[in-house]
């Protein structure tokens, strides 16, 4: 690529991957950070990866060659990025920075932020205090929290999937 340029595409809800394929497929070089998150199912929690932005992928155009205004009309985008007629440009160094951070998978891991605030009433959603209510203490690690129940007229400290628990 000569004097290639990144841009933003929105796509369509949850065709990040049929676009990336449908414009792949017309000679545009893309770009879709991904990480993997966690989701609770039917009682099973499972990690699954997940577009970083949902909805949106970088692309790369050379503008001087390439025709850009197919992006529009692809299948599973739902619009280029613009600034009014012309696409919106993203910096080569927020790309490179993204691809930096990525593992040897691919993927890009964040760093879990509390949900809860120090005091908040939670409510345990399965396992043997289902449906139990205590106060949320904090992190115990990066996949747990620390919550208080009122057990036998005394606060015991009770450990949790971050997954399992919910807002009172």
């Amino acid at each position: 690529m000569s004097s290639y340029g990144w841009y933003v595409v929105q796509t369509q809800a949850n065709a990040e991957m049929k676009a990336v394929s449908h414009l792949q497929r017309q000679g545009f070089t893309t770009y879709l950070p991904r990480t993997l998150k966690r989701r609770r199912h039917a009682r099973r929690i499972e990690t699954l990866p997940a577009p970083l932005f949902p909805r949106y992928l970088f692309v790369a155009i050379d503008m001087a060659t390439q025709r850009w205004r197919s992006i529009q009309s692809t299948i599973g985008v739902s619009r280029l990025v613009c600034n009014g007629n012309e696409p919106a440009s993203v910096d080569h160094d927020v790309i490179d920075r993204l691809q930096r951070q990525q593992n040897e998978n691919g993927f890009i891991h964040l760093e879990a932020k509390p949900r809860y605030a120090v005091g908040e009433k939670l409510r345990l959603l399965d396992g043997v205090f289902s449906s139990c209510y205590g106060i949320y203490e904090g992190m115990a690690d990066r996949e747990r929290v620390a919550i208080l129940l009122d057990m036998l007229g005394r606060k015991v400290r009770v450990l949790a999937d971050i997954e399992s628990v919910a807002a009172a």
